[in-house]
């Protein structure tokens, strides 16, 4: 099943899309996108009210506890960043606010000029995982999603190599459209990966040629971070990042479009706006 979350910011409501592609209303029967919420929901979509006109769709799980990404999961992207190719995962944390809808505006930081693109798998969470056996990883799933793991890479790579400086900034963690259940997917390696950047193709990809596959890295991080259901895992990103363009690198720029998607998952469309001061207030 497809699972989402549409309405303003904070007031999210929870959707279901149908065979059709039609948005359907679940707020009668559940409250929220939780793993707890649609674990073992069986429903007949053409029983739920469609939901009229185009609203804004939100981060399709609610109340993610934590972000765990792994970089440079593939060979050919670990290359192009001129890295070597890791023995283990690289393990590191984006901020949670970071999150944003699929289709919210990306602001860029202040005074930022390499701000890039990263399409990925996430991997949501479905039951706690603790020293967890790669064999049993995949039945601890809740679902999959597409992830855009912006990145600052000044801030990533030249202040201190401390990377969670360049990959937390607000509206840096684009999830969605929907929350994909693994039934409906299989194989989470299997997977086609793209990325435009203003209508020009920059990142094919397909999950198969990850490093290390959705089931290990699960496994993985669970030695050294206890998984809660709702975490969300995003596991790598294909070449043909901006950092990585020849013969120049490209970054993207205030005006500049992003499209993203994955087999299956449903696509992303991002447009980027300078940085502007929020004060209190939550982007978006």
């Amino acid at each position: 099943m497809k699972f989402c979350r549409f309405g303003p910011r904070g007031s999210e409501q929870p959707g279901l899309i149908d065979a059709a592609g039609a948005l359907r209303d679940l707020s009668r029967i559940i409250d929220d996108i939780t793993p707890a919420a649609i674990a073992g929901l069986s429903i007949d979509p053409a029983t739920l009210p469609l939901v009229e006109g185009e609203p804004r769709l939100g981060v399709p799980v609610a109340g993610i506890g934590k972000i765990v990404a792994v970089g440079l999961n593939y060979e050919d992207h670990a290359i192009e960043s001129g890295l070597p190719i890791p023995t283990e995962p690289a393990m590191f944390m984006k901020a949670l606010s970071a999150l944003t809808g699929p289709n919210d505006e990306v602001m860029l930081p202040q005074d930022s000029t390499h701000t890039d693109w990263e399409v990925e798998l996430g991997v949501v969470i479905g039951k706690t995982c603790r020293y967890v056996e790669q064999a049993d990883a995949l039945a601890h799933v809740a679902g999959y999603c597409v992830v855009n793991d912006v990145s600052e890479r000044f801030n990533q790579k030249q202040r201190g190599s401390q990377w969670s400086k360049g990959k937390g900034h607000d509206s840096f963690c684009p999830v969605g459209p929907w929350l994909v259940t693994p039934d409906a997917i299989g194989d989470p390696q299997g997977l086609d990966l793209f990325l435009d950047v203003n209508g020009r193709r920059m990142q094919t990809g397909n999950s198969r040629t990850m490093i290390f596959g959705v089931a290990e890295i699960i496994a993985y991080v669970s030695r050294y971070v206890t998984l809660y259901p709702g975490d969300l895992l995003i596991t790598g990103t294909p070449p043909g990042v901006g950092e990585g363009q020849k013969p120049e690198s490209i970054f993207l720029k205030a005006g500049d479009t992003m499209r993203l998607g994955i087999t299956g998952l449903g696509e992303q469309h991002q447009r980027v706006v300078a940085w502007r001061h929020l004060g209190d207030a939550t982007f978006g």
